[in-house]
């Protein structure tokens, strides 16, 4: 395959990238801050947030951007993965780049590295933070797409930095150990810099890092809270102690599902914490929280006559959250269809059994990509979490088990276990409108 240059389509440029280096994923800093030097892109704007967590990072940053737009400030947003279109890590006040940025950026980072070795996440990145610095930004967020203290987005030394909930994910890369997991989460603190953790229960391993550190850390059910209102279900209230002894009433976020009320306590808390640096009003708080978007998360359509429930809960704590969702919906989803098929490093059992109580037919496939699991596989871990043989039915791409969803009695679909379950999905409908 030819090398592409800024005369290629973003596509030509994307397939090139995931051929290019013989593993998918490669932790490290050192090429990628090499090549980030030479462009001297690793201060893309006058404040840096980065995010990073097992669950709701992605929630996060898009609650984040949303309140700094309102605010009136220029924000850039890099996330991983993308649904549809790879445009969408790369945003810029709530709108993806265009084809041909990141096609220059691209061709940028090819001239730059020579001989240097980098990962299609780690050309990403560069081109991202070389649009970053072209723009003019006052604020970007960066998700880190693995870990973190080895990720390519660290390579950027933040000024704040949010940790989101943590549990056992990527076991391949990361272990299957809260407390290992948390040390690489933690590696996004910088010393004497803001920090807010959003996890209830941060491993000690985490606070110890923090404290080593002299990082100016934040817990949730330490140094701030959240409550529900009861008298408003739109609202909830936010208790911050280090800042002040009142509770703010806000708004609840625009997207679905109680644990994000977690995620937006840990967003308020990072804005409450770097208010002299970034001031944001109350207002611009609450209008941020109400119009955020972020597509497949809970995302709710109409197929026909059916109604499909598309999320990308990938392990088993983002799993059990979507169960929680589940059980407080006043519909009988028990006779719901899941389309469901998930990455072979996945602790997908414990995922299994969180949903199998709402779902009367599974419908597995490939995903025919890297660390994908066979359908032989997806069926035998199903009917272990007890489910009858007779209730799976096994497909070989997500395309024809979305047709057959789509052909089947039930009023209900369900679609999760992966991104790329939910990307596949929505571009296989999308296609056939």
């Amino acid at each position: 395959m030819n090398t592409p240059n800024n005369q290629s389509s973003l596509q030509q440029w994307v397939d090139w990238l995931l051929h290019l280096h013989a593993q998918e994923i490669d932790l490290g800093l050192e090429r990628v801050s090499l090549v980030a030097n030479q462009m001297q892109i690793t201060r893309p704007a006058p404040f840096i947030i980065s995010v990073a967590g097992t669950n709701g990072k992605g929630s996060s940053v898009a609650m984040l951007a949303s309140i700094l737009k309102e605010a009136g400030y220029n924000v850039g947003t890099y996330t991983s993965p993308h649904i549809l279109k790879f445009n969408e890590r790369i945003q810029i006040n709530g709108i993806s780049v265009n084809d041909q940025k990141i096609v220059d950026a691209f061709t940028s980072i090819e001239n730059q590295r020579k001989t240097t070795k980098l990962t299609y996440f780690e050309f990403s990145t560069l081109a991202a933070l070389e649009i970053f610095k072209q723009a003019s930004l006052d604020v970007v967020v960066l998700e880190v797409g693995l870990g973190g203290r080895l990720d390519a987005v660290n390579l950027v030394d933040a000024d704040a930095s949010l940790i989101t909930a943590i549990d056992v994910d990527h076991i391949d890369w990361l272990g299957d150990d809260r407390n290992v997991i948390a040390v690489e989460k933690a590696g996004i603190m910088r010393e004497g810099k803001v920090s807010v953790c959003s996890d209830p229960n941060p491993p000690g391993t985490l606070l110890e890092y923090a404290s080593n550190l002299n990082a100016n850390l934040a817990c949730l059910d330490k140094d701030f809270n959240y409550y529900s209102d009861e008298n408003n279900h739109q609202a909830w209230w936010f208790d911050f102690k280090p800042i002040n002894n009142e509770s703010l009433r806000l708004n609840k976020p625009g997207l679905q599902g109680e644990f994000q009320l977690q995620n937006a306590a840990g967003v308020v808390a990072l804005l409450q914490k770097v208010q002299q640096e970034l001031p944001v009003s109350i207002q611009a708080i609450n209008l941020g929280l109400t119009q955020v978007q972020h597509p497949g998360r809970m995302q709710s359509l109409q197929i026909n006559n059916q109604a499909w429930l598309v999320d990308v809960a990938h392990n088993p704590q983002s799993a059990q959250a979507l169960a929680d969702y589940l059980i407080k919906q006043e519909n009988d989803l028990t006779q719901s269809i899941a389309v469901f098929s998930a990455l072979n490093d996945k602790d997908m059992l414990p995922m299994i059994k969180a949903i199998a109580p709402f779902v009367s037919e599974w419908v597995v496939a490939d995903l025919n990509i890297p660390r994908a699991t066979s359908v032989e596989q997806l069926t035998g871990l199903i009917m272990q979490a007890g489910v009858k043989e007779k209730a799976i039915l096994g497909f070989e791409s997500i395309a024809l088990a979305v047709e057959y969803a789509q052909s089947a009695e039930t009023e209900k679909v369900l679609v999760w276990g992966s991104f790329f379950t939910v990307s596949q999905t929505l571009e296989s409908l999308q296609s056939e409108q």
